[in-house]
């Protein structure tokens, strides 16, 4: 169904980065639409967060829900509805499609977000969702006392890690690297927790099993012997942006496929503006606090575009 009416702003994704950009956009009184099949992406998955301004530790599902609840006490409401694609008209003007309905807007915030990396090797796929994981505040607790691994040697990992010790009795940590590069702050805590067993400077390169998860195999061997004996696999390899719908209408990327952008948000393409994990922005220090920042910055270059001029 066409709706006529011509929005001034269009926010694609609902995490940190494109409810930070309604708020903000409310504020400026700048009409817009957020579209987001799901509300906070990856947030809903982070069993503790310790690095948000103003609280001292909250999980990511209750803090989207506060961001829900301060974007709606704006007037705006999310949208469910998937998008499809983005067109260019003839006026200058943007069209989203989605799968019943087309929406027009003068500007547009690309917020996609991420999703998770896969590893590509054997067994991977066949064990997804019979030991093989990737996100641990979705399954966690199918693993009380039993043995798990997680692969990974960022700070996801780490969190992971800690997190499935509350229901795992032992919890492998197997990253490629000599030393982690996790914050040192949570590398204090995989010290101080005795279910945890640093594997270092090895990777995991097949998974196997029979109907389930039994065992990986390692590409260099650990106490002299090349399989751990392991119920589940948890995967924190990094993150893919999900820039295809920003690709099709032509917005650069970078070779790891983030979305090129200025010190305003802005793409190579004028009105169009990208935020997030998505982004080559914020050093590419990709945490909720740099998303929200880019977020903010994004709404308003909206809105020194669409109004100020």
């Amino acid at each position: 169904m066409e709706n006529n009416k011509t929005y001034d702003l269009a926010i694609i994704g609902a995490g940190p980065a494109g409810l930070s950009a309604s708020i903000y956009a409310s504020r400026y009184k700048l009409e817009h639409l957020i579209f987001g099949a799901s509300q906070g992406g990856q947030m809903n998955e982070i069993y503790d967060l310790e690095n948000w301004p103003g609280e001292k530790k909250i999980s990511g599902a209750g803090l989207i829900s506060k961001f829900v609840e301060h974007v709606e006490s704006f007037g705006a409401k999310i949208n469910r509805e998937s998008v499809a694609s983005i067109s260019k008209l003839e006026d200058g003007t943007f069209e989203i499609s989605c799968a019943k309905n087309f929406y027009k807007t003068r500007a547009i915030i690309l917020a996609m977000g991420a999703s998770y990396r896969k590893m590509n090797i054997p067994g991977e796929k066949e064990f997804t969702g019979r030991g093989v994981s990737y996100c641990a505040t979705c399954d966690a607790m199918f693993f009380r006392e039993k043995t798990v691994c997680v692969v990974g040697g960022g700070n996801s990992a780490a969190v992971v890690a800690l997190e499935l010790t509350d229901f795992a009795k032992k919890v492998y940590l197997i990253t490629k690297e000599e030393k982690m590069s996790a914050e040192p702050a949570w590398l204090e805590k995989i010290a101080g927790n005795s279910k945890i067993e640093l594997v270092k400077g090895t990777g995991v390169i097949e998974i196997k099993g029979e109907t389930k998860v039994e065992k990986v195999v390692l590409d260099k061997a650990y106490n002299n012997q090349n399989n751990l004996e392991v119920d589940g696999v948890f995967i924190e390899v990094g993150t893919e942006p999900g820039v295809e719908l920003a690709q099709k209408i032509g917005v650069m990327t970078d070779e790891k496929n983030y979305i090129k952008v200025k010190e305003d948000m802005s793409t190579n393409i004028p009105r169009i503006f990208a935020a997030g994990d998505i982004t080559i922005g914020s050093n590419k220090f990709r945490q909720i606090i740099t998303a929200s920042s880019e977020g903010a910055i994004s709404a308003n270059s909206a809105y020194k575009m669409l109004k100020l001029k």
